[in-house]
């Protein structure tokens, strides 16, 4: 693969790196070794992972200029010889080690930038878990690929078989072939006709938008209504990272029991959670908080790289005590949000959103970030993964744990994601902005009962 030039998304993920907001993201995947796996099983795992056929991109590409992370000539180059012992590496807790010293590991890991030198990823294979279990840590560049991406590569290099042995990790996969279109790709009128429609359905739903806000009774959020916050000062490049899981099939119950969407659910878990740990710490605005959602928009047979997401913003209706109410009120907020994308084409929500995000861009731009009011106070994902138990060498996936990316001014991420029926939370904050994270993911345990309960009622 020759130079390509990265798009304004991959770009601007590149100028927002600092050395307190690193643009990686990443997934602690713990798993569990068969049960005939040997005394050296991940010593020689490990130097067979080093030993891998050459690197299928985009794992083999790094930037042409890596010093220079805003140049405008910016472009992705292959590296001509990647060096996987600084990319594969091991690390071992002291064993027995138990999920808190996973956790603390994992986070201070996450609490590094990545090298542009090199291809800007990482994978740690962590031994010493109790039961003989291990992890692996992998982090990446949000320039390189998106949540997206790296789902798609997840699946793949890993499998249904427990006997199947020979399967190369994912930076060793070939890249997937497009499948079939129904029509061939657009030419230079039918793009620039394309972007144009879009033009002006981004135009007429921004003129719908501000007209609704006129509305004395209404269900969307503001541009500029996110409260004041703890959740959105300036903050450190420590990291902490904490993990929540749950049954499937028990939070789809309660998303059928209220109504709702599970991503409705996934967002009134977060915000009662964060009612209870703001509450704890004197720190929860009166007026409600404001989540980024972000929506993916490639079509089904993309095979991804890169960014494509476009966004909207939702109230957590914090303000609220009853959890029933809460999740009445999230259901009328996203559901408002997501009928203004209705019948938009990608390029237009894409365009939309980017135009929606222009005031949390501009304090980036500006250094202002966590000085002004923000635009919204979380970003909150929710991510479908695979639905089936996977498994690496022999090795059972236990879970997939997502972690993403605290900036000035968003000390703190909540992503989840889908796996063979469990939901998976990572929550990924910055340490010295908001100490004890961990116990966010014990109050989102919490909230989870109090939700049912209510919801039974």
């Amino acid at each position: 693969m020759g130079g390509r030039r990265l798009t304004a998304s991959d770009a601007l993920f590149l100028y927002a790196e600092s050395r307190e907001t690193m643009m990686h993201v990443g997934s602690m995947l713990p798993f569990t070794p068969p049960a005939d796996a040997p005394p050296d099983f991940l010593r020689d795992w490990v130097d067979e992972l080093r030993d891998a056929p050459p690197l299928s991109p985009p794992w083999n590409l790094k930037l042409k200029y890596p010093d220079f992370l805003k140049n405008p000539l910016q472009t992705w180059v292959e590296d001509p010889a990647p060096d996987l012992t600084y990319h594969v590496r091991r690390s071992a807790l002291p064993s027995p080690g138990d999920e808190r010293e996973l956790g603390v590991l994992v986070s201070r890991l996450h609490g590094h930038p990545v090298d542009f030198h090199h291809p800007p990823w990482e994978t740690h294979l962590i031994e010493g878990l109790e039961g003989g279990r291990f992890a692996l840590y992998t982090k990446v560049h949000h320039a390189l690929v998106d949540g997206f991406t790296a789902n798609r590569i997840l699946a793949r290099s890993l499998t249904t078989d427990p006997d199947e042995r020979d399967r190369p990790l994912f930076f060793a996969m070939p890249p997937t072939a497009r499948g079939p279109r129904d029509k061939e790709e657009p030419g230079l009128f039918d793009a620039v006709k394309d972007q144009l429609d879009a033009v002006r359905d981004v135009a007429r739903v921004v003129r719908d938008f501000f007209q609704g806000l006129r509305e004395p009774a209404r269900d969307l959020v503001g541009p500029l209504e996110a409260p004041m916050c703890v959740l959105n000062g300036r903050i450190s490049r420590n990291r902490r990272f904490a993990t929540q899981q749950y049954p499937l099939a028990r939070v789809k119950a309660l998303a059928k029991a209220a109504g709702a969407t599970l991503n409705d659910i996934v967002l009134a878990l977060s915000g009662g959670s964060l009612r209870r740990f703001l509450g704890e710490l004197g720190a929860l605005p009166p007026e409600p908080l404001v989540a980024m959602i972000p929506v993916n928009v490639r079509p089904r047979d993309d095979p991804g790289g890169g960014n494509a997401v476009g966004s909207i913003l939702a109230s957590l209706a914090t303000h609220l005590d009853d959890p029933a109410a809460r999740v009445e009120a999230i259901v009328a907020s996203t559901r408002a949000a997501k009928g203004q994308l209705e019948g938009m084409s990608r390029q237009a929500i894409i365009q939309l959103s980017a135009l929606m995000m222009l005031p949390s861009g501009l304090q980036h731009i500006t250094g202002t970030s966590g000085r002004l009011r923000p635009q919204f106070n979380v970003v909150i994902s929710n991510v479908p993964g695979p639905e089936q138990q996977l498994y690496f060498r022999g090795a059972r996936l236990d879970a997939v744990y997502p972690m993403s990316i605290p900036i000035h001014g968003q000390a703190l991420n909540i992503t989840c994601q889908s796996y063979a029926g469990t939901l998976d939370f990572g929550f990924t904050g910055c340490r010295d902005t908001l100490p004890h994270l961990q116990r966010l993911a014990v109050y989102m345990a919490d909230e989870l009962e109090a939700l049912e309960e209510a919801l039974a009622g």
